[in-house]
């Protein structure tokens, strides 16, 4: 298993797994687990006992071309999920990676730059990835909402199962899972603070400037969707985020051509906001012009 750590300064701030020995029902793909705040707070999850296939943060698709690239079942229209033998896998080649289905076919090549960076109130990862489709056919990425799942479940894209505990997510602004959940807005924030065995297990408290304090509570802050791109969220369940490719279309790449993404997520120690408070808010560029509502 390949791995790479990524730091700010001196600090240990997350370990990037390129190619994991997984079970190929978990959509084996490249991923970073843990991922930490500045104070040493995880802030991630991987193999979960409800949910074995969300690794960390990583970047996966549920259908792709029929090739499930998510892991776990597959959500089937008229069916629901279903155990199907249809996963691929994300596999480095070189600079970058291939996502390939079982039979050894690439359907996408991948060019990736993950980096971090000192940000006012923690630090910020940034995630940037271009898709490419051959030459030769259309790419289709697709999620259980585009094959017929309601309730708002259109997740596929960048994902990022964060740790348990009491959580709120919020935009500029609404607030709560329901509310946020399908929004375009420019950024999303989500703020967790953990029950009493996690902080017990953590253990951490720092002094954030403007951030109210929790031993082991911490704030993301997430930017970057395009076009049509949503945030899927959940809070009840487990806490993840996902800035979704194909929350209510499919996304058709046509033959030869690519899109692109950046990710950005502001890392910061403390549960802050609603609002967010200013020390977070000079880390989050105000966008130049109205982002769509929200549909």
């Amino acid at each position: 298993m390949s791995t790479e750590d990524l730091r700010v300064g001196d600090a240990g701030i997350a370990t990037y797994v390129t190619d994991p020995p997984l079970d190929i029902r978990l959509g084996p793909r490249p991923y970073l687990h843990p991922i930490r705040t500045l104070g040493g707070v995880p802030v991630t999850e991987a193999l979960p006992f409800d949910h074995p296939w969300h690794l960390g943060a990583s970047l996966a698709m549920q259908d792709v071309n029929g090739v499930n690239f998510w892991g776990g079942r597959t959500y089937v229209r008229d069916k629901g999920y279903t155990w199907l033998d249809d996963h691929g896998r994300i596999t480095p080649d070189g600079a970058g990676f291939r996502w390939q289905d079982q039979a050894g076919t690439t359907l996408l090549t991948e060019e990736r730059k993950v980096s971090a960076r000192v940000a006012p109130g923690g630090w910020e990862l940034r995630f940037q990835y271009a898709l490419s489709a051959p030459a030769t056919r259309d790419i289709t990425l697709g999620s259980p909402a585009t094959n017929g799942r309601p309730g708002g479940a259109g997740y596929g894209g960048f994902f990022w199962r964060a740790t348990p505990g009491d959580a709120v997510a919020y935009t500029q602004s609404a607030i709560g899972e329901e509310a946020v959940n399908g929004s375009a807005a420019p950024w999303l924030a989500i703020r967790v603070t953990p029950g009493e065995e996690q902080q017990e297990a953590v253990g951490v408290q720092r002094a954030v400037s403007g951030v109210q304090q929790a031993a082991g509570a911490y704030t993301l802050v997430f930017r970057g969707l395009r076009d049509d791109d949503r945030w899927f969220v959940r809070t009840g369940d487990y806490v993840g985020v996902c800035a979704a490719l194909a929350f209510e279309r499919p996304l058709v790449i046509p033959a030869g051509t690519r899109i692109t993404r950046e990710i950005n997520v502001l890392v910061a120690d403390g549960v802050a906001g609603p609002p967010m408070p200013p020390l977070l808010r000079r880390a989050v560029p105000t966008p130049a012009r109205p982002v769509a509502a929200p549909r």
